[in-house]
């Protein structure tokens, strides 16, 4: 199925794999479903034939079901034809978290951007530790209360308990790095926003792009500020990375994206997330005309009722909105009080 003559977005396949059912979706790549113990439910990862082996793109959270789902693929789909490679498209744990164990079973090398693995392993070694107080102070100006910042101290270090630590050494892929896989040649392009160097992978000879969390269909990656850049402005990254994409990729490209359902109309589903985001800035300049902190702007983003389960990642975007109109001009600090920062328009 081709981009409709409009540009909308449109679905290439009628259909979807069961969980841990490898299927090949074009000669030489394979669809696979992981499972996600939380809402999204799955994750997509990519099987690219690599001489006599596959090379896997993206890998699933760290779990012992995961674990097991990846050995009956290797034993069933696969016919325990080797593993080559392991390629990670950002750190976060439902694409990193089975990396580490995958290059140890297989004795393979680990491929990712700088950024992305640094940071990964740093993440994995605050496992165990207490929260710092630059966390709390960080949630704290965002309108926390005690029992919010309890759950913080709580949940702190809990990156490294679904991650396996990554190999000590790593193939290093940055933007417009180019490599072969099974006779055809790749690309990487890199994005910024929703993680710090974020891997897209591009086969022209093919027409596709592995997305990741760059390009979704249906839903828009988060894109937060954390505590360990707290002054960051990663929405104007997002935006940058977006429009770039767009002017990158032909329409017609096939996206393979890391949740959802691979699709084609690339240009016009870029469109839609930068316009979801720029209506987002919209309401927040009208909700700002009063004092506001970070967790009174909910409402202005989301549609979903924000909970403890979502708090973290709901308060990390809404301030990297704040901060983006922030650094336009069209924001400002109204004023500090008790460490609680309060944004008017």
């Amino acid at each position: 199925m081709m981009a409709s003559s409009d540009g909308s977005m449109v679905y290439e396949f009628g259909f979807e794999p069961e969980i841990g059912e490898a299927t090949e979706i074009v000669p030489g790549v394979k669809w696979l479903r992981l499972p996600l113990p939380f809402l999204l439910g799955h994750i997509n990862v990519w099987l690219l034939r690599d001489g006599d082996g596959w090379a896997i793109v993206d890998t699933g959270i760290n779990t012992q079901t995961t674990r097991n789902v990846w050995t009956d693929v290797f034993t069933k789909s696969l016919g325990n034809v080797p593993v080559t490679r392991v390629l990670v498209t950002h750190l976060h744990p439902d694409h990193a978290g089975c990396a580490g164990w995958l290059c140890h079973r297989f004795a393979v090398d680990l491929f990712m951007t700088r950024d992305e693995y640094l940071l990964c392993r740093i993440l994995v070694s605050d496992t165990g530790l207490p929260a710092p107080e630059e966390g709390r102070r960080f949630y704290r100006a965002a309108g926390f209360d005690p029992q919010q910042l309890g759950r913080y101290v709580d949940l702190f270090g809990a990156f490294g308990t679904v991650v396996s630590p990554l190999p000590q050494s790593y193939h290093r892929l940055h933007d417009g790095y180019r490599f072969d896989l099974g006779g055809r040649h790749w690309e990487v392009i890199t994005g910024q926003g929703h993680s710090p160097e974020h891997a897209c992978l591009y086969c022209p000879d093919l027409n596709l792009i592995i997305s990741g969390d760059q390009i979704l269909p249906t839903i828009s990656s988060n894109v937060s500020v954390f505590p360990t850049e707290p002054m960051a402005n990663p929405l104007a990254h997002w935006f940058e990375s977006l429009r770039r994409l767009r002017s990158l990729l032909p329409e017609d490209v096939l996206v393979l994206p890391s949740h959802g359902k691979p699709f084609r109309g690339v240009r016009s589903r870029l469109d839609e997330l930068i316009g979801e985001h720029q209506a987002g800035l919209e309401k927040l300049l009208k909700v700002c005309r009063e004092p506001k902190r970070a967790v009174d702007v909910f409402s202005a983003l989301f549609k979903s009722e924000i909970n403890h389960g979502n708090l973290i990642m709901a308060t990390g975007e809404a301030i990297a909105h704040l901060h983006y109109l922030w650094y336009e001009g069209e924001l400002k600090v109204d004023r500090i009080e008790d460490g609680v920062r309060w944004f008017r328009s």
